[in-house]
């Protein structure tokens, strides 16, 4: 389960907010030019945790635009509870669903995925189960907030479309397989951290913790990534 955490000053959100156009560019870009050849198209976009049930509201500006830019497209917003159990598989079979049954009226149809924290994850998991078809179909993966991300995969990058969280792993890294390898060239998986001096727990604790901060305008969600294989606890 991902831990939400307030660690940020108003400077350090601003920060990452001015920084986040360069992968936004690199999306619509991608995702112009993937969909180049499509008469149609659906966006599939699917929420992070408590957002209501509707569009992504980190994803509005970039589709719009996408959709101004390129005539035949819609948003499809993933059913699912977006709860904070986590549990994500109705959204990843909901995914599937829209896809393979699209499909099969439109065989020239074309998507884009789009996942924010746990819709990130719900949509890596859906990626090893379109095959065939429905992975010729997909046409780009844009992810934000990934707790699935994986270090060392070259579709990841920073807020900045930089190289920072190369190498770094999400919070649930360790339980999923992540993107398989045939998708990579497909995707952006956008995250970004910072390393505070601690984090104060109740009784006396302090918790020494790598925070990555996963931003989606105009909110930012965070969530700990441990220093070393388990938390390093210290007595205050």
């Amino acid at each position: 389960m991902l831990q939400f955490v307030t660690l940020l000053s108003f400077f350090s959100i601003f920060q990452l907010a001015t920084a986040a156009p360069a992968p936004i560019e690199a999306a619509h870009s991608l995702i112009e030019r993937q969909t180049a050849g499509c008469p149609a198209y659906t966006i599939i976009n699917t929420r992070g945790t408590g957002e209501p049930q509707r569009e992504s509201s980190g994803f509005t500006t970039i589709n719009g635009r996408v959709r101004s830019a390129k005539s035949g497209g819609q948003v499809y917003s993933t059913v699912y509870a977006a709860g904070f159990s986590q549990n994500s598989a109705a959204g990843t079979r909901d995914i599937v669903n829209r896809i393979t049954s699209t499909l099969r009226s439109d065989p020239g149809h074309c998507f884009i995925l789009e996942g924010y924290s746990q819709g990130a994850a719900a949509t890596v998991d859906a990626l090893p189960q379109l095959t065939g078809a429905s992975f010729d179909a997909v046409k780009g993966v844009f992810l934000i907030g990934n707790p699935d991300h994986k270090a060392g995969l070259e579709c990841n990058v920073d807020t900045n479309g930089g190289t920072t969280t190369l190498n770094v792993n999400g919070i649930s890294a360790r339980l999923s397989p992540g993107i398989p390898a045939n998708w990579v060239p497909k995707t952006l998986d956008v995250c970004n951290f910072v390393r505070p001096p601690h984090l104060t727990l109740p009784l006396g604790l302090s918790l020494m913790s790598r925070v990555t901060e996963y931003v989606i305008l105009p909110t930012v969600e965070e969530s700990m990534l441990p220093i070393s294989s388990t938390p390093e606890i210290l007595e205050l």
